[in-house]
């Protein structure tokens, strides 16, 4: 069985399947250090194909009526064995996370990866604190019931993979569904430390599967499935198209988080040294993230103040190693998304839009770029209106709150935003209008597990997070009885 040694960590890369790796691949594929690209890759992960995905859904399939007959408390246990696990293995998980992905280690270590750990406790409890509804109508008793659903195919991004892999899978097992992971071929390998953790936990066999390999291979074979019940994706709108047509044919239930082109709206009476400070933070992990704030919308008046402290802040970033600690903005992940990214930036310039701000690549051969802003001649210009994925933000300026909510309204997307103002009225008021599954006023990234998590438009559909990612998972019964006719 193929093993690899990243940071000195030595582990399988083999698939998880019915309890026991599994690495019959006739073909793999490489990971690649995207602080290093082009050197030697960190190792070669099993390039799955529809006979893998055949053999992980039967394992699901056999595994779900144990599983789903447990009780949640019983459930609970391996998941908060899970976590423990975790827990003990952060500088693990991150070294290796930040050797395939490139976020910077102690980010992951000190941030990302703890939540990881924390969706597992809080699902399974969760699931365990499930107050069933009750009522009486019509001479009848009535209670609304969770059901497991059934085997659910979870495909997650390469961005931070191990917890946002964390943040659907949790939810799954908590409800009873078993569960065929599918992580992003751009970064497998912290779901190979995942599938150790799986086995030492405890899981029965077959309840939790990790399958590795290309979307276009094993993920088709996956989604299409019949067998599946459940499809939960993070990506982009393209491939959701995808998913979800194979959903449709199968009358499977679908949740998708797709990405995102939020705005940053900066009112005259906003703190605009906060709010500065807060936009060039969009840079971090070079703008790899769906709730990036890419759009900065600022109001006219206080256009240049913003922008003094904005470069200011921008001017502080270091591109570096994810390793070392002076870092601030770690590379791209791959060097197929730098040129996409580019691809971006050279259209917006030969279309007229003005580069404000770099704009070009850092350190030649390599996978940064530098942080960049654009004002461009149009609302319609692409820079605006399509999500890029890298460290590249766009200015505009508005007169009003009408202009400010018709500009953040304007694109097709609406994961999230967020807008500084220090008029409570206001906050009210434009938080309602802005079209988007999460408004942060004078924050940014403060998550409740039990919020509803989500995107309007091609930002998504359905919610994630607390109840409502349960009751995704869960098939829903009202069982009526009619009163005084059982004792």
């Amino acid at each position: 069985m193929a093993t690899i040694t990243v940071r000195g960590q030595t582990f399988s890369t083999a698939h998880l399947i019915d309890g026991q790796r599994v690495d019959d691949a006739e073909s793999t594929f490489p990971s690649h250090n995207p602080c290093h690209w082009g050197a030697a890759p960190l190792g070669a992960v099993p390039r799955g194909d529809a006979k893998v995905a055949t053999l992980a859904v039967d394992a699901a399939v056999r595994a779900f009526p144990g599983w789903a007959a447990m009780s949640p408390a019983e459930r609970r246990e391996p998941m908060h064995r899970l976590a423990a696990l975790i827990d003990a293995s952060l500088d693990r998980i991150a070294a290796v996370e930040a050797s395939d992905m490139a976020m910077r280690f102690e980010s992951l270590k000190m941030r990302v990866i703890p939540r990881a750990a924390r969706n597992f406790r809080v699902y399974a409890d969760m699931a365990v604190a499930y107050e069933e509804r009750v009522w009486h109508s019509n001479t009848t008793a009535n209670r609304v019931l969770r059901m497991p659903a059934g085997p659910a195919v979870i495909i997650t991004p390469w961005n931070a993979p191990f917890m946002l892999s964390s943040w659907k899978v949790a939810p799954a097992l908590a409800a009873g569904n078993t569960v065929i992971l599918k992580p992003a071929e751009w970064s497998p390998l912290s779901a190979c430390l995942l599938a150790e953790m799986i086995v030492e936990a405890g899981f029965p066999p077959g309840v939790f599967n990790i399958v590795h390999g290309l979307g276009h291979e094993v993920g088709d074979a996956l989604v299409t499935d019949p067998r599946v019940r459940r499809l939960s994706f993070t990506g982009s709108p393209a491939t959701a198209r995808k998913i979800g047509a194979a959903g449709a044919k199968n009358i499977v239930p679908f949740t998708a988080e797709l990405g995102g082109k939020a705005p940053l709206i900066v009112f005259d009476d906003a703190d605009i040294d906060m709010a500065a400070k807060k936009a060039a933070g969009q840079y971090d992990d070079s703008g790899q993230s769906c709730m990036a704030n890419t759009r900065l919308l600022v109001h006219q008046s206080v256009r240049d103040e913003f922008l003094a402290h904005f470069y200011a802040y921008t001017a502080a970033h270091v591109l570096g190693d994810a390793f070392d600690d002076a870092t601030t903005i770690t590379p791209l992940i791959h060097g197929d998304h730098l040129d996409r990214v580019l691809g971006f930036v050279d259209r917006a310039i030969k279309s007229g839009d003005k580069l404000l701000l770099g704009g070009k690549r850092h350190r030649e051969g390599q996978l940064w770029i530098e942080p960049t802003l654009i004002e461009p001649q149009s609302n319609e210009s692409e820079i605006v209106q399509n999500e890029v994925f890298g460290p590249v933000l766009s200015i505009q300026t508005f007169a009003d709150e009408a202009e400010a909510v018709a500009l953040a309204n304007s694109t097709r997307y609406g994961l999230s935003a967020v807008l500084y103002t220090s008029s409570a009225a206001r906050a009210e008021r434009v938080g309602r209008l802005v079209r988007a599954g999460t408004v942060w006023v004078n924050c940014y990234l403060i998550r409740d597990l039990t919020a509803p998590f989500g995107g309007t438009g091609i930002s998504g559909l359905g919610r994630e997070g607390g109840d409502f990612a349960l009751d995704f998972h869960s098939d829903l019964k009202t069982l009526q009885i009619l009163e005084d006719s059982v004792s």
